[in-house]
């Protein structure tokens, strides 16, 4: 209808012109990303390409009222494991209903020992500390650890490594302090030294039972399955490939990270000294279980999604990976069909 004020200047052809440039074409040979400054220097020296020229603050008004931000990015795990979700479903099932002795153990790997060259300062008012820039490096260190999900207590051991000499030291410390009667549960992920034979040997030592020659566990796979095995004492449950954040000491680590890793310290003995200090207070003032309310409800949908997505430029998927999702997708068909609505289903079949 017309109204009073002042003419428009863009019209909503313009607008949608401007989202597709924006949004859908790149500015280095089908490579880069667009910056707000950037497009409108862009536009003024080509007009053609949405028509006319317009101010970085047009766009961004444009953009802004689309809630449109194709600049920014994050990371994240797409889901690759065929049987990932038969897996989640059996920790989720653990955590809700743990056994006795459930630990989840995990390594948080080359954690630099960083000195900074001048010591914190604190603004005025005291509102945040000032930390300085340059800092030197002191090496790496690694922090292993075992949460027990019924207590929340932590049993950790920093090392210089986490080969598999170094972790199975570290998972006999653990074994040797554990119950020596009563079944032990571990939930890990799929790192290859977690299901090393040598490992296996010291898991049918604890266990009181014969360990197979290493000719029959000559891979990961059949290492890994002769550790899940429910018929000794000490039982492996590994994540999904994809899935480690289902472990539950990685919420930990990322406590320890917050409190503790940030200082200025000027030697691996000093970061030691940190962390054990730490976990001590943690376990005498801290220490209590997560509350694990995740279901994993809706995640198959959200899992097609995305792989409908991915097909759109299917010809930038490697090719093991567009295996893994079409099992995936068999896998999904199979046990969730009827709790994803066939709209979706629609748009993967038409891909």
């Amino acid at each position: 209808m017309p109204r009073t004020g002042r003419p428009v200047i863009y019209n909503q052809s313009v607008h949608l012109s401007l989202i597709g440039f924006y949004c859908q074409t790149k500015p280095f040979s089908d490579c880069g990303r667009w910056t707000i400054r950037l497009a409108e220097t862009y536009l003024e020296k080509h007009t053609d390409s949405i028509g006319t020229t317009m101010s970085k603050s047009t766009i961004h008004r444009i953009l802004q009222s689309n809630n449109l931000k194709p600049h920014r990015s994050t990371y994240f795990l797409h889901i690759s494991d065929p049987d990932f979700f038969s897996k989640m479903n059996h920790l989720i099932k653990l955590y809700l209903n743990p056994p006795a002795h459930l630990y989840c153990f995990d390594e948080c790997p080359g954690i630099q020992v960083l000195q900074r060259l001048s010591p914190d300062l604190q603004t005025e008012g005291m509102k945040m500390r000032m930390e300085e820039f340059e800092y030197i490096r002191n090496g790496t260190i690694d922090v292993l650890a075992f949460y027990c999900v019924n207590t929340g207590k932590v049993h950790a051991r920093c090392r210089p490594n986490h080969t598999k000499e170094t972790l199975v030291e570290v998972f006999e410390s653990h074994l040797e302090i554990s119950t020596k009667n009563e079944p032990l549960h571990y939930i890990m992920d799929n790192l290859n030294s977690h299901c090393c034979y040598e490992l296996c040997v010291l898991i049918a030592k604890y266990s009181n039972v014969d360990c197979p020659p290493e000719k029959e566990l000559h891979n990961m796979e059949k290492r890994r399955e002769w550790l899940m095995t429910d018929n000794k004492r000490i039982i492996f449950h590994y994540t999904p490939f994809h899935g480690s954040w289902l472990n539950q000491v990685e919420i930990w680590f990322g406590i320890l990270n917050a409190k503790c890793l940030h200082e200025s310290y000027s030697s691996p003995d000093a970061i030691y000294k940190a962390i054990i200090e730490f976990y001590e207070l943690w376990n005498t003032l801290l220490a209590k279980p997560f509350n694990w309310e995740y279901t994993g409800i809706g995640l198959p949908e959200k899992a097609v999604k995305r792989t409908v997505k991915m097909l759109n430029s299917a010809e930038e998927m490697d090719v093991g990976f567009a295996v893994k999702q079409l099992k995936l997708m068999t896998n999904i068909i199979n046990d969730y069909w009827k709790n994803i609505p066939a709209p979706i289903w629609n748009d993967l079949y038409e891909k």
